[in-house]
């Protein structure tokens, strides 16, 4: 794309605060956006071939949502937990293998989008995101749930189309978490936390897609106590 379009956009930019360009093409994000630091509150470049984000981005202060969907990103600068203002970061469709440390320091974070990405390992660094209501980690390469997430603070974990064959029990301890997605991974019935059903505030786990008849679970011990989350959080929305 040429210049001048470049140019128009960021133009208009300045005036709206909201960068959005799409589908482009673009190699590399744009250097121009620096001009803009101070006022942009929102930044889409999705479906471009961007392969790394500069470390000039830890300059835009005033971004509350930044969505990289599709490009071709495989690393994330540390200078990204300096965005304390940001609620929004989308990253699905990207070949990220690992989070930068300083992710745990986005304070204002709400929905962290991973999909599709090339993680290994579930991040460890996340339980210091007060505000976080959705984690999207589906369709990564995750073999483990570890005992680190009992910190998270998320409403939602969608997990689905991983290789995961652990939990840790500690997923009970998540204080708001509500929404469990494990479809389509490796369980076996035996990996299913227990604790999931009795002692947790979880009140939709999908398991669908695993290594055994979902209608087992019903079987287990506390699956009335889910049960009845279950049923209450129904009736709420009928």
């Amino acid at each position: 794309m040429g210049n001048s379009a470049l140019k128009a956009h960021i133009e208009t930019s300045q005036k709206t605060g909201v960068f959005q360009l799409t589908g482009k093409g673009l190699p590399e994000f744009p250097e121009d956006l620096q001009r803009l630091s101070s006022n942009l509150r929102t930044v889409d470049l999705s479906n471009n071939k961007i392969d790394v984000l500069p470390s000039f981005i830890g300059t835009f202060l005033s971004l509350k949502s930044l969505t990289l969907n599709c490009n071709k990103l495989t690393s994330l600068p540390e200078e990204i937990g300096k965005l304390k203002k940001l609620e929004t970061l989308h990253l699905n469709g990207n070949q990220l293998q690992r989070l930068p440390v300083s992710v745990g320091q986005l304070t204002a974070l709400r929905t962290l989008g991973l999909s599709g990405n090339r993680l290994r390992e579930f991040p460890k660094n996340l339980g210091s995101l007060r505000h976080l209501d959705l984690l999207d980690l589906s369709k990564n390469h995750i073999q483990a749930v570890p005992a680190e997430v009992g910190t998270l603070q998320a409403i939602e974990i969608n997990l689905n189309q991983n290789q995961i064959s652990e939990v840790s029990p500690d997923v009970s301890k998540c204080p708001r978490l509500k929404v469990l997605r494990l479809e389509e991974n490796c369980l076996e019935l035996s990996s299913v936390p227990l604790s999931i059903f009795s002692d947790s505030q979880v009140s939709l786990l999908a398991l669908e897609g695993n290594l055994f008849e979902v209608k087992k679970v019903r079987d287990l011990g506390g699956y009335d106590k889910y049960m009845e989350r279950f049923t209450a959080t129904k009736k709420k929305f009928v």
